[in-house]
């Protein structure tokens, strides 16, 4: 049994007439009838009352019409969906985000993808990059914008941006007008940095490590807002790249001496499927970053 042999049963029981049934399938009427005879003969029972001029179904053919009509309908409206997702007419991307991302340079991305592709949906969480890449190694999310300081090996990556982290502090601290800071200097400061996990508490732990101290860590959140907050109330000082802590004027950016930096990029699984919405999305990243060029 075939789907073209259900096909041709449903023609001819809706014409009753295998001549006009082959007429209407572009097919010959000897290619309808052995269709409907080896269907027969695969169900062990016959489909058509052919004792008068004109076929007419038995009541088992009536029984199996309801059937096939029904998977015929389902896999015409499957088509069809499927269809909408191939066409970018439909579809939802799992995508992750960290953070600092999540605050700065992805409302940006996605206001202009959604411009693009409106149908698509971005089904996304935040967290840490560390906890993205396994989300991502485990084909729980499709996308991730991560941190590039330790990519994976069963990882693809498009890196997008990279960023200088500065150190944050309260307008009222003694270097807050300091042009550069030396990260030794701040060895009896309080920090406030993100959760463990994070790359950028574990740059920041690595260059206190290399100018021979360890910090005092009075606290760890992986909320910006927060972080930003205790910052500018004098509680600690803390490290953001330069791009999330330049839009606020309660407290001060100031640069290292050593300047350190992050990169970030999308990321996806190897050897995993991507759907077109996927695709398209990578698609798009990759013209942000080197844009098609127009000759004129």
């Amino acid at each position: 049994m075939d789907l073209r042999q259900l096909e041709y049963f449903q023609m001819v029981s809706r014409l009753c007439s295998v001549t006009r049934a082959a007429e209407q399938l572009h097919v010959s009427q000897s290619t309808v009838t052995l269709a409907i005879q080896k269907l027969e003969d695969s169900l062990d029972i016959q489909l058509f009352d052919r004792s008068q001029k004109q076929l007419s179904l038995t009541t088992e053919g009536q029984i199996f019409l309801q059937s096939v009509s029904d998977i015929l309908n389902r896999l015409q409206d499957a088509t069809a969906e499927i269809k909408k997702y191939r066409q970018l007419q439909k579809g939802t991307i799992r995508f992750g985000v960290p953070p600092m991302i999540g605050s700065f340079l992805f409302p940006e991305i996605l206001a202009e993808f959604t411009s693009q592709y409106p149908q698509l949906q971005l089904s996304i969480i935040e967290e840490s990059s560390s906890a993205l890449c396994q989300l991502l190694e485990r084909g729980e999310l499709d996308l991730a914008i991560v941190n590039l300081y330790q990519p994976s090996l069963l990882l693809e990556t498009l890196p997008i941006t990279t960023e200088e982290i500065v150190a944050c502090l309260p307008l009222s601290h003694p270097m807050a007008n300091s042009s550069i800071i030396n990260i030794q200097d701040l060895q009896n400061e309080p920090f406030i940095l993100f959760k463990e996990g994070a790359y950028n508490r574990q740059i920041i732990l690595e260059e206190c490590k290399r100018h021979g101290f360890m910090p005092n860590i009075l606290l760890s959140s992986d909320q910006i807002e927060t972080i930003k907050g205790l910052v500018i109330k004098g509680v600690g000082i803390s490290f953001l790249i330069r791009a999330v802590a330049r839009p606020n004027n309660d407290f001060t950016a100031v640069p290292l001496s050593c300047p350190l930096h992050l990169q970030f990029g999308l990321a996806w699984k190897k050897d995993k499927y991507l759907s077109k919405a996927a695709q398209a999305f990578i698609k798009f990243i990759t013209e942000i970053i080197c844009p098609p060029i127009t000759i004129q």
